[in-house]
């Protein structure tokens, strides 16, 4: 049998010494359909990336709305250990929107494909360096750190995005940033793609993916085996269309995977993901992966008792990793180890025969299609129990008092055995 050895697949791949995280759950991830957050949830949410430990926060558009430019200033005033950016269109005022908002991160971007150039902006090649040009060479003038994106990079002629790379580079620009717009890349164009910037381009190189083919992550990780240092993420993988490249899942795979050096604290990644969750009121499939309510669910007998003896056995990683927690379920593929764990787990001590009548019960409700809970088990057993003859309550005493003019009241005192 073929079987891989982590440790040293990990030293054969070389990934930078330090991943960056820029999250633009606020601003891409706001632009999914039916997500509008309010100045207040803007903030708690920022709050919530910032204690993850999440490098740059995308906030917003500030020229686009008074409530952008409020929710910028409001969680620039916070005094996150993030750095908090705005985004702006290559025109002056967009630039100064960031500016007056109080940010000193901008994120400029201008369309390059000939999508964009022909049909969306209306401008020559040359016309749109010049014009990037002219926007970082503003925004460094005021003092803005700068990373500039060329919008549909994917899609772009190949020698003509180095030569905008280049261009902006020249002009200051701090780091670039390569977005796969409407998620066209495949493993093998984004390695292409970032190992030839990689050779041309000497300032960082970031990663804006979008999940359109659901390759947002796995495309990601390979930009940052070519080089990349910085991925745009968002909580839960929110964002336009298919949205963009999950947080979650891009951070666990690469540190797992790879061993990489990521400020992210993994075991808070649940809860967070729960409480944007909540706010956006998206609902996860409960297979999302890493933090999907069944991803550390069991209930097939060959996998529970495979998890009762090492957990290893069909878990990749502790859910106390990512702050999720294992559970248990019985339905029709139940095993006897599973009902026996649970039983075990409430204190109770059951004979053979009643065993195998409670195993039996499971079994005939998962037939059926229902998934027995915790509380559906307690009523089997107490059932079950209950064929013993045991009395478990005892009626020891009745009292009744009523008349014309008093409200009628009953006294019963019972004896209980508690069973859970």
């Amino acid at each position: 049998m073929f079987a891989i050895n982590m440790e040293d697949a990990k030293k054969e791949l070389k990934i930078p010494d330090k991943i960056l995280i820029f999250d633009t759950t606020l601003r891409d991830g706001e632009q999914s359909p039916g997500i509008a957050l309010t100045v207040d949830e803007k903030i708690r949410i920022a709050q919530a990336l910032d204690d993850i430990g999440v490098n740059k926060i995308e906030v917003g558009f500030p020229a686009v709305s008074e409530g952008e430019m409020e929710s910028a200033k409001s969680i620039g005033d916070l005094g996150l250990n993030a750095n908090v950016s705005g985004l702006a269109r290559v025109v002056e005022s967009d630039i100064d929107a960031v500016i007056d908002s109080g940010l000193d991160y901008v994120h400029l971007f201008i369309g390059t494909s000939p999508l964009h150039r022909d049909y969306k902006l209306k401008k020559s090649k040359e016309e749109i360096i010049s014009q990037a040009i002219r926007a970082v060479e503003y925004a460094k003038d005021h003092g803005l750190t700068v990373e500039f994106s060329a919008e549909d990079s994917t899609r772009t002629e190949l020698n003509y995005l180095i030569e905008f790379y280049k261009a902006v580079e020249n002009a200051g620009t701090d780091i670039i940033n390569v977005p796969d717009t409407v998620g066209i890349l495949t493993p093998a164009t984004t390695r292409k793609l970032i190992r030839t910037l990689r050779k041309k381009i000497n300032i960082p190189i970031s990663l804006h993916f979008h999940n359109d083919f659901g390759l947002a992550v796995g495309n990601s990780i390979i930009g940052v085996e070519e080089g990349a240092n910085q991925v745009h993420c968002t909580i839960n993988g929110i964002g336009e269309r298919a949205g963009n490249t999950c947080l979650e899942e891009l951070v666990v795979s690469l540190k797992i995977a790879y061993g990489a050096n990521i400020d992210v604290d993994t075991t808070k990644l649940f809860n967070t993901s729960n409480f944007i969750g909540s706010i956006t009121n998206i609902k996860l499939p409960p297979n999302k992966p890493i933090v999907g309510e069944n991803v550390f669910t069991h209930e097939s007998g060959i996998h529970v008792d495979g998890i009762l003896k090492n957990v290893a056995t069909y878990e990749p990683i502790p859910p106390e990793i990512v702050g999720h927690q294992r559970r248990i379920t019985l339905g029709k593929h139940t095993g006897r180890a599973s009902i026996k764990s649970k039983l075990d787990a409430l204190h109770l001590d059951v004979t053979s025969k009643q065993f195998e009548n409670i195993f039996k019960q499971v079994k005939t409700l998962g037939d059926k299609g229902i998934c027995v809970s915790d509380e559906d088990l307690k009523s089997i057993v107490i059932t079950e129990l209950a064929t013993t003859g045991k009395e478990y309550i005892k009626l020891l005493g009745l009292n009744v008092m009523t008349g014309e003019s008093v409200s009628a009241t009953a006294t019963v005192r019972l004896s209980i055995e508690v069973i859970f």
